[in-house]
């Protein structure tokens, strides 16, 4: 295991066609979720869930993403349809993690969602620390409001984000980051 200094300098994301099997075991994913929930959580709302795809369960969440593509797309061809549907299929575990922040009359919205992007990153640190590739995205069907409901989101949750998972094809590079002087200043009294 990584020391936690070393695990957060080098946690890099990984594009989900190169994770491949092995995937997490059921007792890693439990350990990777508990780790994602233990995030800030002002008033303990609990303001975001997590929804597990394994195994056909991903093809079978394929199938509402190719069927809101080609209501939105209808003259999209066989081969963009087949793309689409395999979209969860592309690692061997997705976990879309559920933003359900509702009005409260003490607890900021905005704290809320910030709660569940915390759950979808400590989830992505998680994978790592276990010997996981993992990357967050959302794209085009996190919005669609005919997907989120066959994924059985309600009217007022949405997508924080969809972690795969799966053991990295290759070694991850490292992209050029910010230079700290370009986003780092001292606030002067």
């Amino acid at each position: 295991m990584l020391d936690a200094i070393q695990l957060l300098q080098t946690r890099r994301s990984v594009k989900p066609v190169e994770l491949a099997e092995p995937g997490p075991t059921a007792d890693q994913l439990a350990t990777m979720l508990t780790i994602a929930s233990r995030v800030p959580d002002h008033g303990k709302l609990v303001p975001w869930r997590f929804i597990v795809f394994e195994g056909n369960a991903r093809l079978a969440a394929g199938e509402a993403i190719a069927e809101a593509f080609r209501t939105r797309y209808p003259e999209a061809n066989g081969e963009q349809v087949a793309f689409e549907r395999n979209r969860l299929a592309r690692a061997p575990l997705v976990v879309a993690v559920v933003s359900r922040a509702r009005p409260h009359v003490k607890i900021p919205e905005w704290e809320q969602v910030l709660s569940a992007g915390a759950a979808a990153m400590s989830l992505v640190m998680a994978a790592h620390a276990l010997g996981y590739a993992a990357n967050w995205i959302t794209e085009w069907y996190a919005y669609d409001p005919r997907v989120l409901g066959r994924l059985g989101l309600a009217a007022d949750e949405r997508i924080a984000g969809f972690v795969h998972i799966g053991t990295s094809v290759q070694r991850a590079e490292d992209r050029d980051r910010p230079a700290l002087d370009t986003i780092v200043t001292r606030y002067q009294a």
